[in-house]
């Protein structure tokens, strides 16, 4: 057995021998070397592209030293090992990704002695890789393939026979070695010129389709038509097969889904996502992109997802100025590892988007407030008109007749009068209370307020029988941190509303936790029709304006508006069977 490193000798240059040096032995060894290192170096020469190189390499290699198996190596500089990366006889060490550490076993001692090694008897010499011995080699040489002083791999060859390697085969494989590593210098210069000119593609590539974005961001005003540009242009950005923006509600803390590309249902059934909740409300909470390669087994709170099939998510948030507008997610099909140049990209389209969709819907509540404001005003003249004409007309009567008329129709034109002028004067101070309010010109000042008495006070204000019919469970120890003015304006408004639309018994219920106390008002009238509902707290709607019953329909809204000004919440539910319950949420400060 032969294990020891063998030092051979180096040629400086090789050319074809001279005519006059032909009967030499030494240049008969050159020569033989030349002729058949010659293919060796035209396919070094022949190839940029390192796969086809290296297993041309392989092949020529093989057949100049007449072996059964030949394997290259590269060096992994992360991690110090040698990587199978071509071979024959061998392929097994490409295909198991064979790894070899520096210094370690045949390959690695051939690499950090940078020499070639000889092993005549591999069934007892050190070797790492167990592949060697279960293919049948039995004798092994290999060399450094050395770039610019550098080792870049190991490349061995080996015979299933017993043979032993002569000098003119290390010599051999050594200078093949060396214009090999030349070669595979040349051919990854080259791959990391070509990955560096994919690089600036692609990133031309991915400005233009953020261009696209942004041109859809920044063209359009109109929300809806800013929503369906933006779906076709981030899904074509990304090639994926689904799209969807939601919004938030920041009323319900919730997010609406507003626009969808192929799970287009999402919008058709009015799917809700709180915020913290499932995908979409985990990317609004933690306000970064979230991804998600297998949904089958992550946590989604929207059926719609599964039901269409989709594999994989990737979600980023839509911000403005650090305030979440809502969420655009996007997905696939088929399984995809959205890697970071994805999320990067749907991160900076997600930041684009935001942009325009702040600008439409800053537009889109402008016109909804211009035509509130027009419809307020509308209603309102309207609501004043039918107080006004009746206290006209009553006027007109008794100026001219006041000398034929008999006292018991001058009783009830003054009735009348008194009527139509107590209601305008109503009217009047809703419309004030309500402007004050929606005005921001409210100041709050929060302090202890005694509950029960102020509910029994606003009861006898709000209603000519006081208390009677109505249930105040309520103890006589509670106290609530609020304004008892704006309080006081909340209940009398339910209660009113109560009396007005219910029946007793009027039922008035608190219940407290920590940081918050709930005002339940509830009667037992019909309820509020369900065609209704979602109107309740609008200024001037009624179900039923008819039937001889007072009111312009804004206690409700006037109760909602200086509960939002409160940091708390006014609700409706349907107390079936016993009417209409009204739920008045306060924020309370923590003991």
């Amino acid at each position: 057995m032969r294990a020891s490193p063998l030092v051979p000798r180096r040629f400086s240059k090789i050319r074809p021998p001279d005519a006059d040096q032909r009967r030499s032995p030494t240049v008969h060894v050159e020569s033989e070397a030349w002729l058949k290192l010659q293919p060796i170096i035209d396919s070094a020469l022949a190839h940029l592209e390192l796969d086809a190189l290296l297993d041309e390499l392989l092949v020529r290699i093989q057949e100049a030293l007449e072996v059964d198996t030949c394997a290259i190596l590269l060096l992994d500089e992360t991690t110090n090992d040698l990587v199978a990366r071509a071979a024959r006889g061998l392929e097994e060490e490409v295909e198991r990704g064979v790894r070899v550490p520096f210094g370690a076993g045949f390959a690695g001692r051939v690499a950090s002695e940078r020499q070639p090694v000889v092993l005549d008897d591999l069934d007892n010499a050190d070797v790492v890789n167990p592949l060697l011995r279960e293919k049948g080699l039995r004798a092994l040489l290999g060399a450094p393939l050395l770039a610019h002083g550098k080792v870049v791999g190991v490349v061995h060859v080996g015979s299933l026979e017993p043979r032993e390697f002569s000098l003119a085969d290390i010599d051999l494989l050594q200078l093949a070695a060396e214009r090999a590593a030349l070669a595979i210098g040349h051919s990854r210069a080259f791959e990391a010129e070509r990955r560096a000119r994919a690089e600036i593609e692609a990133s031309r590539e991915r400005l233009a389709k953020l261009q696209a974005v942004t041109d859809a961001a920044l063209g359009h005003l109109e929300l809806d038509q800013l929503l369906s540009e933006l779906l076709v242009r981030i899904a074509d950005a990304l090639s994926v097969d689904t799209c969807a923006i939601l919004l938030l509600d920041e009323a319900r803390n919730e997010l609406v889904a507003r626009a969808a590309r192929g799970i287009e249902e999402e919008v058709e059934h009015g799917v809700r996502i709180p915020i913290g909740k499932g995908f979409a409300g985990r990317v609004a909470a933690e306000c970064s992109p979230v991804v998600l390669d297998d949904v089958d087994r992550a946590d989604v709170l929207n059926p719609i997802l599964r039901e269409k099939g989709i594999k994989s998510l990737l979600g980023t948030p839509l911000l403005a100025r650090g305030r979440v507008l809502g969420v655009v997610h996007v997905g696939t099909l088929t399984p995809r590892k959205f890697d970071p140049a994805d999320v990067e990209l749907l991160q900076l389209a997600a930041d684009r988007a935001a942009l325009g969709l702040e600008r439409a819907l800053v537009h889109e509540q402008l016109l909804g407030l211009e035509d509130l404001k027009q419809e307020f005003v509308s209603t309102a003249a309207h609501e004043l008109r039918t107080p006004a004409s009746v206290l006209i007309g009553a006027a007109a009567t008794l100026r001219e007749r006041r000398g034929s008329l008999d006292e018991e129709t001058t009783a009830k034109i003054l009735d009348v009068l008194y009527d139509a002028g107590t209601r305008l004067g109503h009217l009047i101070e809703e419309l004030l209370d309500f402007s004050r309010v929606e005005s921001r010109m409210l100041t709050i000042d929060r302090r202890p307020v005694e509950l029960r008495p102020l509910i029994e006070d606003v009861a006898r204000e709000v209603s000519p029988t006081g208390c009677e019919g109505l249930e105040i469970a309520v103890s006589d120890d509670v106290v609530l941190v609020s304004d008892e003015s704006v309080l006081r304006r909340i209940l009398a408004n339910l209660l009113r509303n109560s009396l007005l639309h219910g029946r007793p018994p009027i039922r008035v219920d608190v219940a407290q936790r920590a940081g918050e106390a709930t005002v339940t008002v509830e009667d037992s009238g019909p309820g509020v029709p369900d065609g209704f509902v979602g109107r309740l707290f609008d200024p001037f709607a009624r179900a039923a304006p008819a039937e001889g019953k007072p009111g312009a329909g804004l206690g409700l809204a006037i109760a909602n508006s200086y509960c939002r000004r409160l940091g708390g919440e006014l609700a409706y539910e349907d107390a079936y069977p016993t009417g209409a319950r009204f739920s008045l949420r306060i924020p309370q400060p923590q003991a």
